[in-house]
């Protein structure tokens, strides 16, 4: 394609049109669709000359994605006592999420009562080598299924030398968080990256933990000793459809004695694919922006008289402008469409510059960031420069958008950041100053950026893959919006002029941090590389 030297809107544009296109399938990771997306990016970074920074001389690094299954034939056994799977328990794998391993074996392992999450608890020593029954959290007296909530994952990860992990709330969980645990899921090959070791995971019934202990788990002190088992969760895994690849690619710095470090700009390429059925897409949109505001960051509801009526007023107005139309295909123009396009723009700006960064800077799309920052997660545990080499990682994620429309406080100078000063403050106060010193006005939003925020975006994009090696990151972004993960989320509801001024500015960040003589100081809290993430 053509395209020029200046970011400029135009190219923006041109670039969004090719890659949120419905030929790319919505862009999933392991699909046709993803493959996709990623040779049109190696293509672009090949006729830009981009020097390839994946596997084997390609611009390309594969990531080990497989399609793995619960074997539902398993059973568990205490004793004389069988207890069927899904009846009685069902594994939990880790989903990227839970601190919960897909190998190893319950045979043999002596159970104990490890005491109520969020209450007393046996020390983790004990639990080694055994399998260890919780009760569910009850944080107003009333036990909920959520064993995750709070520190939950934290407490669990402290239970690592354990065989297993049961937590007694199937009776209480609804049915499709049980689809959701027993249901094929997409994760990592086995070994492939830290994490996919540990405890094998599970909930089981109130009357299950009875039987495994010998007494209730009402009544049973921590460190009570049950029975030993045999069976339980078991996995197979298979490759999936398509490859996975993240996409990589170098300019080289003009400084000799900083050439060697990098500023790592990365974006996702994947999104989630399409649906089986189409859906008409006002209507959708329609319904959503009554029902919906934050997409699906928000829930799903029935509409009330009034709402129904608001709704059937929109719906109205957009048939004057078009007929219906069947949309079966989640382009992601905004997520992440637009920070790879923005990317791509800027890989051209500074290849065409006149003069170079003195560091050199490494663009990165990952891949398979909806399916829980696994690219993210394989390059810099399998990193095809060196690890410490990276002074800084700017990550951009949804910067199309953010108008009044789309979020409290919007406009064309709105804009969050998150991390910014996590690790280093000199990081953040930079960003301030490209940003005042280089007149782009923007209003910075750091409200996500709170300790312990509930929507806890600062452990859910690829930025926290860098930071939790100590590597400064900044997460750039305009925030959700009505097409968040939505069908809808196409390139005519894209803010082009704005897309122009987050990326040139985010440029300008690049620039300044690849020039400074000194790479940012790590003055903040250095996270556990392999703990979980806790905003």
């Amino acid at each position: 394609m053509s395209s020029s030297a200046a970011i400029s809107t135009d190219d923006l544009r041109l670039r969004m049109e090719a890659f949120a296109h419905d030929s790319m399938l919505g862009r999933e990771a392991g699909t046709l669709g993803g493959v996709r997306a990623t040779e049109y990016l190696a293509a672009e970074l090949r006729r830009l000359g981009l020097e390839p920074a994946g596997e084997n001389g390609t611009y390309f690094q594969t990531i080990p994605l497989v399609v793995r299954s619960a074997d539902t034939t398993r059973v568990l056994r205490a004793g004389d006592v069988t207890l069927a799977f899904r009846r009685d328990w069902i594994p939990v794998p880790s989903l990227g999420f839970f601190p919960f391993g897909v190998t190893g074996s319950l045979d043999g392992a002596e159970v104990i009562f490890g005491g109520r999450l969020g209450a007393a608890l046996i020390e983790p020593g004990l639990a080694a080598g055994k399998l260890v029954i919780f009760l569910p959290p009850a944080p107003n007296g009333q036990p909920i299924f959520q064993f995750w909530l709070g520190d939950g994952n934290e407490i669990l990860a402290q239970y690592s030398a354990a065989r297993g992990v049961a937590i007694a709330s199937l009776d209480i969980s609804p049915p499709p968080l049980a689809d959701i645990f027993t249901d094929t899921q997409e994760d990592m090959a086995t070994g492939s990256v830290h994490g996919s070791s540990g405890p094998l995971g599970m909930v089981v019934t109130s009357a299950a933990a009875e039987q495994l202990l010998g007494v209730s788990p009402g009544t049973a002190r921590p460190g009570h000793t049950g029975r030993t088992v045999q069976g339980g969760p078991a996995y197979s895994e298979l490759p999936v459809a398509h490859p996975a690849r993240n996409v990589v690619a170098i300019l080289p710095g003009s400084d000799p004695a900083r050439r060697n470090t990098y500023v790592a700009i990365g974006a996702h390429s994947d999104h989630i694919g399409t649906v089986a059925r189409p859906i008409e897409h006002d209507s959708l949109r329609a319904f959503n922006r009554v029902i919906r505001p934050g997409g699906a960051e928000g829930a799903e509801r029935p509409a009330n008289a009034q709402e129904q009526a608001r709704i059937r007023q929109t719906l109205d107005s957009l048939r004057l402008r078009r007929p219906p139309r069947a949309d079966s295909v989640f382009n992601g123009a905004d997520d992440d469409g637009s920070g790879s396009v923005a990317l791509l723009e800027m890989a051209e700006y500074f290849v065409t510059h006149s003069s170079r960064p003195a560091r050199s800077l490494l663009f990165i799309w990952h891949t398979a960031e909806e399916k829980g920052l696994f690219g993210a997660q394989y390059f810099t545990e399998h990193p095809t420069i060196p690890r410490d080499s990276i002074v800084a990682q700017l990550n951009i994620d949804m910067i199309g958008r953010g108008g009044r429309w789309d979020t409290d406080g919007g406009g064309p100078s709105y804009m969050q950041l998150i991390g910014a000063r996590r690790l280093s403050s000199e990081l953040g106060a930079l960003v301030e100053t490209v940003n005042t010193d280089g007149g782009f006005g923007f209003r910075f939003d750091y409200q996500y950026d709170a300790d312990g925020h509930p929507q806890n975006f600062y452990c859910r994009s690829d930025h926290y893959m860098y930071a939790r090696f100590s590597i400064p990151v900044v997460f750039f972004s305009t925030g959700s919006h009505v097409d968040y993960h939505m069908l809808t989320d196409e390139p005519q509801y894209i803010d082009y002029d704005k897309l122009l001024t987050v990326t040139r500015f985010i440029a300008a960040v690049a620039t300044q941090v690849a020039g400074t003589p000194n790479h940012p100081v790590v003055d903040g809290s250095r996270p556990d590389p392999f703990g979980v993430c806790r905003q």
